[in-house]
């Protein structure tokens, strides 16, 4: 099998995850108000996304809570003050670091919390340690998710073993993440079919996390959907870090099944998401991101340059080049 459906069908194994709060929290430290989470919680419900993801759950000894908002740390009851019991069929998500959580204290028993799938995100070389924690919490009783981040830097070989460890382990989603907006459609498509072939015979499912330096995070999203991959993660208006992520508009634009609703993505884009763009909060494409984008490295210089509005783009180039080099 290759490409899996066409473009006219939609595919009942598709599950949108919105990922706006986590990681647009990292443009504004995770200060959002309650207000604004309540109407995109409300938003997702009718757009028919199929989990929301609130935050982190961060350690509060490694971070300062007087430096982040509580979306960093999610606590069970700043989830439950904006869902209830939740009494929806929206799925609630957390992520959590490895080597950044607490897991044992902070992540409770399913059985206690309104949390439904906990999202593991780790660095290839931290896989023994991100196994500990998938255990950890599928024993809890969640879904969990593993996420490798900066796929685009890892050796073959570390992959192919990093996805037997995970088939072989209970985790029930692998993710393919794009960190640092490098990739091309045709260099996601292959890594979607390395995955698919790794993780089929242990009844794994895959999604993708996109980022938009090259202004490829859809173009790359529906690629991998296009060999299997079902969840799809995105966030409104691409709200992210740095040159942010998959534009949900985007996404619910082009995904065919009907449950999905572009219009309420679309209101809740022009009644809040540009209210905080009036507010100075920034993110999206630029010049910058697309250097570090080009280049495969974090775009923490990218973010440094915006920051100080330095619009020296090819000092910024040739300086990145000649440090990678």
């Amino acid at each position: 099998m290759e490409r899996q459906g066409n473009i006219m069908q939609f595919r009942p194994d598709i599950k949108v995850v919105d990922a706006t709060i986590r990681d647009g929290g990292l443009v504004n430290n995770f200060f959002f108000e309650d207000s604004f989470v309540k109407k995109l919680y409300e938003t997702n419900i009718k757009a028919g996304v199929d989990y929301m993801e609130f935050g982190y759950k961060a350690s509060k000894e490694l971070f300062d809570v007087n430096e982040f908002g509580k979306w960093k740390f999610c606590d069970e009851e700043s989830i439950r003050g904006i869902v209830g019991e939740n009494n929806t069929d929206l799925k609630i998500a957390v992520m959590a670091d490895v080597g950044r959580t607490d897991f044992k204290k902070d992540i409770i028993p399913k059985q206690d919390s309104v949390i439904d799938m906990i999202r593991i995100a780790t660095y290839i070389y931290q896989m023994p340690a991100a196994i500990e924690m998938i255990e950890y919490c599928h024993e809890m009783g969640y879904e969990t998710s593993c996420n490798i981040m900066a796929i685009s830097t890892a050796r073959e070989s570390d992959i192919d073993m990093a996805l037997e460890l995970l088939g072989n382990s209970p985790v029930d989603v692998i993710y393919l993440v794009d960190s640092y907006g490098s990739l091309y459609p045709e260099q996601v498509g292959a890594f979607a079919r390395k995955y698919r072939d790794m993780t089929e015979k242990y009844g794994k499912k895959r999604g993708i996390h996109a980022h938009n330096n090259q202004q490829l995070a859809f173009a790359n999203t529906i690629e991998a959907c296009s060999y299997g991959v079902s969840y799809l993660d995105a966030t409104m208006a691409g709200m992210g870090r740095g040159a942010g992520n998959c534009m949900m508009e985007q996404l619910m634009g082009f995904l065919k099944n009907p449950k999905y609703k572009l219009i309420p993505v679309l209101k809740f884009v022009e009644t809040e998401i540009l209210k905080l763009k009036e507010q100075g909060v920034v993110w999206g494409y630029d010049v910058p991101y697309l250097c570090t984008g080009i280049l495969n490295v974090h775009p923490r210089s990218a973010i440094a340059a915006m920051k100080e509005n330095d619009t020296n783009y090819s000092k910024l180039y040739l300086g990145l080049w000649d440090k990678e080099g």
